[in-house]
């Protein structure tokens, strides 16, 4: 089995490439240049051949390249990048290629796509909804979502598509592998490089008068389950549309930092600061995966609850 991995050197995509290393698959790991801080994501992964992602999408229109499946998980995450034209390259037309590769040679494409698609969840966070009826509040998510409806009106128009493809919406995702995304690392590795310096976590105040302070609500998800989510839709024959990556119960800052100093046997200390302005405006105060789709689908695993995956996250750190 030939796999291939975009996004390999980042958090989800190295988590992928090791679990997928166990199964004896030979993997084509596809990144940036190596930098690094992400240079340790892929440690121990003996047998695997490592490319750049340029030359990765010219050797496969060449016709140098045969995967039997794509997890295309490469992009560019940022949330605040404002540069619209590299977004539109990068998040749009790359997935494009593949997509295009994918359907000419009969492979399947699981592609990352985001909650971020639907920004304040005023619309609601079921990934039943057509994503043109959504509205992101980022050009990170409007490059996803831009993606999400282009490949949507391929199929819709008759035109050639993967035989199986997967658009996955991860949602507040941590686990193992993401020291390297520094500011962007998922609220457990800011709570515990926080507690070790300080003894405190700091999490911002409520901007709602209708919600407490730490008591937002987000859909925290283990990268484990991820994993799941995606090496189980690139098995299914016909899967064909987009799904929440996620666990479908909320749980608050409060829940997540609490077990945060559970795991690290640590009294728990909250001191709650005040948001910054800039981040007011596209703070979301809650998220939820609506899992229906995925369940009728037929997977059935039950998602990690946040003290086991935290505990698990918090196992592979160093002092």
């Amino acid at each position: 089995m030939r796999i291939a991995i975009t996004g390999a050197a980042g958090f989800i995509g190295a988590n992928l490439a090791h679990q997928l290393a166990t199964t004896g698959a030979e993997l084509l790991l596809v990144d940036h240049p190596m930098v690094p801080e992400k240079s340790g994501n892929l440690a121990g992964l003996a047998a695997h051949r490592f490319l750049d992602h340029v030359a990765f999408a010219s050797e496969l229109e060449r016709g140098s390249l045969n995967p039997d499946i794509i997890y295309h998980l490469g992009a560019c995450s940022r949330t605040t990048e404002t540069d619209w034209a590299y977004l539109l390259e990068n998040n749009v037309g790359y997935t494009q290629r593949i997509w295009r590769w994918c359907s000419a040679q009969g492979r399947p494409l699981v592609y990352a796509s985001s909650a971020a698609t639907y920004g304040d969840g005023a619309r609601g966070f079921d990934d039943r909804t057509h994503p043109r009826d959504l509205a992101p509040l980022n050009l990170y998510g409007k490059s996803k979502n831009d993606f999400d409806i282009w490949a949507l009106a391929e199929v819709e128009a008759g035109r050639a598509a993967p035989p199986t493809w997967a658009g996955v919406k991860f949602f507040n995702v941590y686990g193992p592998r993401e020291l390297h995304k520094r500011d962007m690392a998922s609220v457990v590795w800011h709570a515990r490089r926080q507690i070790l310096a300080t003894g405190a976590m700091r999490l911002f105040k409520s901007n709602d008068p209708r919600i407490k302070d730490g008591e937002q609500r987000r859909d925290f998800v283990y990268v484990g389950d991820c994993l799941r989510h995606l090496t189980w839709l690139g098995r299914q024959p016909g899967v064909a549309g987009l799904f929440n990556s996620g666990t479908g119960t909320p749980r608050t800052f409060l829940d997540l930092t609490y077990a945060v100093f559970d795991a690290m046997g640590r009294d728990r200390r909250i001191e709650f600061i005040d948001m910054p302005a800039a981040l007011t405006a596209q703070y979301q105060n809650f998220t939820k995966a609506e899992t229906a789709k995925l369940r009728a689908a037929g997977f059935a695993h039950a998602p990690t609850a946040i003290e086991e995956g935290v505990r698990a996250t918090l196992a592979t750190a160093g002092d």
